[in-house]
């Protein structure tokens, strides 16, 4: 299942270990997504999303659907339907 969270797009990147004596690796810097499902009022019902918690931490200022239609206004794909 890929790694890419629904609503802001975060989804994984490249990078290097470095080591003590600095050695460099390849690396893969991974988006912290959950599972997630909200209940939205306005159209009562539940949505399950897979999104990062960075994204869980801003629904729970603004709430699900305010969010979702702000990154819409943006003109940002979110995949839900409202």
């Amino acid at each position: 299942m890929s790694k890419v969270c629904n609503l802001t797009g975060k989804k994984p990147i490249s990078g290097n270990n470095v080591s003590h004596s600095n050695r460099k690796t390849k690396r893969r810097f991974v988006p912290n997504i959950q599972k997630k499902r909200f209940f939205v009022p306005e159209l009562d019902k539940f949505v399950t999303l897979r999104i990062s918690t960075n994204a869980m931490r801003t629904i729970n200022k603004l709430g699900v659907h305010a969010y979702i239609k702000k990154l819409e206004s943006k003109g940002i794909e979110t995949g839900v339907k409202l």
